[in-house]
């Protein structure tokens, strides 16, 4: 008994679990976190996501939800069902300090909590511990209020991009982005309520905005996106009496003198070509230079009266990656070597968007990996091995991966393709971006869901109800308890 006893108490204390911390749940968030906690070790370490949105948003099938062929909800993953080991924070990250092993992170609760100890006659009342330490985080690191700061052993940046805007006038006020779920699904109310509007209007000059949609930016998302909205409106006219679809004016505006770079120059052409065959006004080697007052002016000289500014100009990192002491490129993308590590910093990792990754496949030397999903997931699955390898004192492999090449839809059984070489074009094309982006969609659940959707949508008609309220949920409660109030007045 006595020798148990001892036993006991000179067991030693189980070392502490490393801690890796995953800023951003996209792509390479989710898909690092994803393999890392099929391969850790039981208690070797705790996976940490810290992402602004519960779920990942597979972004080659927004055009399709615009479109509304697949449901939104298909359209993202959710992080804690596909995480269920991870710990999942829903908040964003607001500085780095790689030196110390410190993030500073906000979350709803922490912001919540932080503006209810600013009120009560201004006492500072912290409810609970997550509030205290946000209250002493934020004293201590200058952070806004409702801050907190988080240690960690492995760092895995990857919070992608943001649209790249430029100093355009009125595109603040009037322009629509395309690059999240809700933006889409906006877009697609939007442009039937526009064709709403334009039937039930007396005014031509209104009219006619509203039924003027213009794209800036030749690349997928704005290529896809106009191109499935195109058809959906275009179908959308057979329940309008006085709405046709001659009467729509689709418009793709292009910097460039191209569009679709990474299907190739050819294909591109090709593209142009189909586009133009549907009445889609195509303007190469033209910039918008204005928006205001609801009317596009191209720097050709042409004005668009237009309700309608959808911009999908490109993406610029996120600003966490200015908010951190490691080394940048002149694109503002951490520099990493091809181990993927950040270049010059122990234990801090990044892929996808947010990294300027070298592509030891490319023929070009010095050549850098696109930031596209192709990569990023691919990424993914190296880094996560690096850091197992970190983690048990071993050597971190390359990653090296060669193009296999591009697809893009242009609506409804029309596309264009370059893979390995071969060049596609029409149905096939279209097919093929289909099954590819199947194959790739996270989770055998949302497989099954949108080839579901696919199969229905190919059996019924299109749905072109406008669900714009959704937007202003208690618009009509609002407005009902301002009438109760008035006639209590």
């Amino acid at each position: 008994m006595v020798k148990a006893e001892i036993s006991r108490g000179t067991t030693p204390a189980p070392p502490p679990r490393a801690r890796v911390l995953v800023i951003g749940g996209g792509y390479v968030g989710m898909y690092t976190a994803l393999r890392l906690q099929r391969k850790l070790k039981r208690g070797e370490a705790e996976v940490v996501v810290v992402s602004p949105n519960a779920y990942m948003t597979y972004q080659p099938f927004l055009p399709e939800a615009a479109a509304g062929s697949i449901s939104p909800r298909h359209v993202v993953v959710p992080l804690r069902r596909v995480l269920p080991n991870c710990t999942i924070i829903v908040g964003e990250a607001r500085s780095i300090d790689h030196a110390r092993r410190v993030a500073t992170l906000t979350t709803l609760a922490s912001e919540e909590e932080a503006a209810n100890r600013t009120t009560a006659n201004g006492l500072d009342t912290p409810r609970t511990p997550l509030a205290k330490n946000a209250r002493d985080a934020a004293a201590d690191t200058h952070e806004p209020p409702g801050s907190f700061e988080m240690t960690y052993d492995e760092l895995v940046l990857a919070p992608g991009s943001i649209s790249r805007t430029l100093p355009v006038p009125g595109l603040a006020e009037h322009g629509i982005g395309f690059k999240t779920v809700e933006e889409a699904i906006a877009l697609r109310n939007h442009v039937l309520e526009q064709m709403d509007i334009a039937s039930s209007t007396r005014d031509p000059e209104l009219r006619d905005a509203a039924l003027t949609y213009v794209f800036v930016g030749g690349g997928y998302a704005g290529v896809e996106a106009l191109a499935e909205l195109a058809d959906m409106a275009r179908y959308a006219t057979r329940y309008y009496h006085n709405v046709k679809a001659d009467d729509l004016k689709w418009i793709l505006v292009e910097a460039s003198d191209h569009i679709l770079p990474e299907v190739g120059h050819d294909m591109g052409k090709y593209a142009v070509r189909e586009l133009r065959a549907r009445n889609i006004d195509v303007r190469l080697e033209t910039r918008l230079d204005s928006c205001e007052n609801r009317v596009a002016v191209l720097s050709d000289g042409t004005r668009f009266p237009t309700r309608t500014v959808v911009w999908t100009a490109g993406v610029k990192p996120h600003p966490i990656l200015a908010a951190t002491d490691l080394p940048l490129d002149k694109r503002g993308r951490l520099i990493c070597t091809a181990k993927l590590a950040v270049d010059g910093a122990e234990h801090a990792w990044s892929a996808g968007d947010a990294a300027a990754v070298p592509d030891l496949a490319a023929d070009e030397p010095g050549a850098e990996c696109a930031p596209n999903a192709q990569h990023a997931v691919r990424q993914a699955r190296v880094l996560a091995e690096n850091i197992l390898a970190s983690l048990r004192g071993e050597t971190p492999r390359d990653y090296r991966y060669r193009y296999a090449g591009s697809v893009a839809s242009l609506g409804l059984h029309k596309g264009v393709a370059q893979v390995y070489g071969r060049k596609l074009k029409g149905y096939p094309a279209w097919l093929m971006h289909r099954v590819y982006h199947l194959s790739r969609v996270p989770t055998f659940n949302r497989k099954a869901r949108v080839l579901a959707e696919w199969t229905l949508s190919g059996l019924f008609k299109r749905e072109i109800v406008s669900l714009g309220s959704l937007e202003h949920p208690r618009a009509e409660f609002e407005l009902a308890a301002g009438r109760e109030r008035s006639r209590d007045v």
